[in-house]
Parts: structure tokens; sequence; C-alpha cells
């Protein structure tokens, strides 16, 4: 019973039967003297005892609110992060869509300027060569195949000069 009023943090003293307690409590700037019975002492002891079982269901309580506040956000952070994820995805797809695009889309630009060019310089080669071949000369003929015989007819052009050919060779036809 000592030891419990000694909890209390007082002076106590106690008759020899043990029936009343005297305990002395310093409350700030007074002390107070307590005296208490046996059957006070017994309801008080209880009382603390009731008290610390429920300090320490409410300290298990809160550890255990905490523990479960704590797995929940966690929880909340892992779908965070899978939303993050999703959205970093989603965004990284349609970026490289958009990039995809317009690359096929310079290379048909690119593509189309190359096919004009081309068709520009076809069409500069064809007037060069009919000029080169105007200037500078050329053969023009033609043939007829008879009976027995070919019909050759040819006509060489260098620039002014002409020079007309024409020639009838014999066919060796086996009777």
């Amino acid at each position: 019973m000592r030891t419990m009023v000694e909890i209390y943090k007082g002076e106590s003293t106690e008759n020899l039967c043990g029936e009343t307690v005297v305990q002395t409590v310093d409350n700030g700037s007074r002390r107070v003297k307590i005296i208490l019975t046996q059957q006070k002492a017994a309801t008080f002891i209880q009382a603390w005892w009731r008290g610390t079982l429920v300090r320490r269901i409410l300290l298990h309580a809160a550890l255990r609110a905490w523990i479960i506040q704590r797995w929940w956000k966690q929880k909340l952070a892992m779908l965070l992060e899978k939303r993050r994820r999703a959205s970093l995805d989603s965004y990284t797809r349609n970026e490289w869509a958009v990039v995809k695009l317009q690359s096929w889309i310079r290379m048909w630009r690119i593509r189309r300027r190359y096919c004009r060019l081309l068709h520009a310089v076809r069409i500069i080669q064809v007037y060069w060569r009919w000029h080169v071949c105007h200037t500078r000369g050329f053969i023009q003929g033609h043939y007829d195949i008879k009976e027995s015989q070919m019909n050759l007819e040819l006509q060489i052009s260098l620039g002014s000069q002409a020079c007309r050919m024409q020639q009838c060779i014999p066919l060796p036809i086996k009777e």
C-alpha cells in the first residue's frame, strides 16, 4: 500500500492498523494533506489502475491508427505514382506519334520537292540533248525490206552540213 501512495509522488504516513493513510501532495505552490481510509485507498488504487489500462488501450489504439494511416498513405503514394507513370507513358506515346507524323510530313515534302527537281532536270536534259543534237550533228535514217533486197536511207547532219546516203543491199536468199 505504501508503494502505491508513493507512486502518487507525495509524503505518506500510515498508522499501525493500516486503516487510514495521510498523504501530503505538493500542488504547485501549496501542500495539501489528504487523509484516506482503506476503502478510499483501494478505490484510489483501482482508479489509478483503470486509468493506466485506459491510457495503455488508448496508446495501442493510437499506434494502430498510426499504422493504418501510414499504410493508407503508402497505398495512396503508390496509386499516385502509378497514375503519374501512366500519364507520363501516355504523354510519351503522344509525343512520339507527333514526332513520327512530323517526320513523315517532312519526308513527303522533301520527296515532292525532289520529284519536282527531277522533273525539271529531265526537261532541261531533253532540251539540252535536242540542242546538242542539232548543233553537233546526228544520224537519222530508215529502211525498207522488199523481197530480196533492203533499201537503206541515212541522213547524217553535222551542224550546217548534211550528207544523204541511199543504198540498196541485196539479201542472200536460199532457195
